[in-house]
């Protein structure tokens, strides 16, 4: 995998003038000073942490490979420290200063939203773009990011009106993502929307203003995606808790509903004690885990039986989703892990979730939405196509996956 950073700027290779080395050498220890204190700060953190024999169990190991970060005076190189624990329990170092997740940005306008996911305010853009770019990054006033943001604007309102009837979507994931930003009246709820296509390429399809994640924008979404060309996918999967399955039945009546595993666990463990939780977490688990839907069935009906009695509210909140729980059941395995939740809108959305928890000031919501929009489209040039992407087509087709596996010719000449 290719972790290497790059923001290009022409010509900046060709210098190779005394002075332009050794600012490249002197950067290049800066750089490697800064991320190898990160690491003696993160090590700090688990300095308490120590083995059987009380030696410290959390450690540094090395480097990984060497990586070339693209600056303002051309290629700094840099090598990212890796640590170990010694005692099982995992942990992992991530360098903010050169992050996995940043990948091949090839203009300023592409680092600009990173640097707003970071937190960076319009004022201290400028000096940012510096320290990121070089010196020679200048001209970043106030009034240029506002031009940039202005043409997000338009790149964001053209994407929204963007024909669909290109493509045949097959699967599609929703979910409510509350910002954790509030905007000019109350916090901004995104309805968000993600679409695997007959190829396997997963999009975003809709990132939209909601209203407490009501029946009514859920419909407006979906009438505004069908009017762009969207047909009914052959499967939906999201919260059970959203309006969004009311409007899907208005807009979508065929297509099928799977209700996401992981809201339903989290939904059903908070109506029982923390005692019982870890127990329940894993019957909930032999559920969905089950090779077969009578399987299922059976794991379902002994955590009905378990808990009932005492904990009537967990056991009504999971059996009222019993049916479009097990859904994934008449689809293929290799679709399994990707339909079961909707895991793909939770995880692309984590980050800047995370980083709007803690960004202070307001964004209007269309400034919001805009940011969003681009932070999308950053994360969709990583994402895999869909695991098993082949047996699309036999979805597409009508074909009747018994337990995940597709009849053979025998079988169905049988039947």
């Amino acid at each position: 995998m290719d972790d290497t950073i790059i923001i290009e700027f022409s010509g900046r290779d060709a210098v190779t003038d005394p002075l332009t080395d050794l600012l490249r050498k002197g950067a290049r220890e800066l750089l490697q000073a800064a991320v190898e204190a990160e690491r003696d700060a993160f090590l700090a953190e688990f300095s308490a942490r120590r083995t059987s024999d009380g030696r410290a169990a959390v450690v540094g190991s090395g480097y990984h490979p060497e990586r070339t970060v693209q600056t303002g005076i051309g290629p700094v190189m840099v090598k990212v420290p890796k640590v170990r624990a010694k005692d099982g329990r995992p942990v992992t170092f991530r360098s903010a200063l050169v992050p996995p997740y940043v990948r091949k940005a090839k203009s300023i306008e592409a680092a600009l939203p990173w640097l707003y996911l970071k937190g960076i305010s319009t004022g201290e853009m400028g000096a940012a773009l510096k320290m990121l770019l070089g010196p020679e990054a200048t001209g970043f006033s106030a009034k240029t990011i506002s031009r940039l943001k202005g043409q997000w604007a338009a790149e964001y309102d053209d994407w929204r009106k963007a024909d669909l009837g290109r493509d045949e979507w097959v699967y599609v994931w929703a979910d409510g993502i509350y910002s954790g930003l509030r905007g000019t009246d109350d916090r901004l709820c995104v309805l968000v929307v993600i679409g695997v296509n007959a190829r396997g390429e997963k999009h975003f399809l809709a990132i939209e203003d909601g209203v407490r994640e009501s029946t009514q924008s859920w419909r407006e979404v979906l009438l505004n995606l069908k009017a762009r060309g969207l047909t009914a996918p052959k499967l939906a999967t999201g919260d059970g808790a959203m309006g969004f399955w009311a409007a899907l039945e208005e807009v979508f009546p065929a297509t099928r509903q799977q209700r996401c595993w992981m809201h339903k666990t989290g939904n059903v463990l908070n109506y029982l004690p923390k005692r019982t939780q870890p127990k329940a977490k894993k019957m909930l688990h032999d559920i969905w885990q089950a090779e077969t839907r009578a399987d299922a069935h059976a794991a379902f009906d002994l955590f009905i039986d378990a808990f009932e009695a005492k904990y009537p509210k967990a056991a009504e909140c999971l059996i009222k989703d019993r049916d479009e729980l097990l859904t994934f059941y008449d689809f293929p395995a290799q679709h399994w892990q990707s339909i079961r939740t909707s895991n793909p809108i939770e995880s692309a959305f984590a980050t800047i979730r995370h980083r709007t928890k803690r960004t202070k000031g307001c964004l209007s919501r269309d400034g919001m939405l805009q940011m969003m929009f681009k932070l999308g489209q950053c994360a969709e040039k990583s994402w895999r196509k869909l695991r098993g992407f082949a047996h699309l087509a036999d979805v597409i087709q009508g074909v009747d996956f018994v337990n995940g596996i597709k009849p053979s010719n025998t079988d169905q000449a049988a039947a």
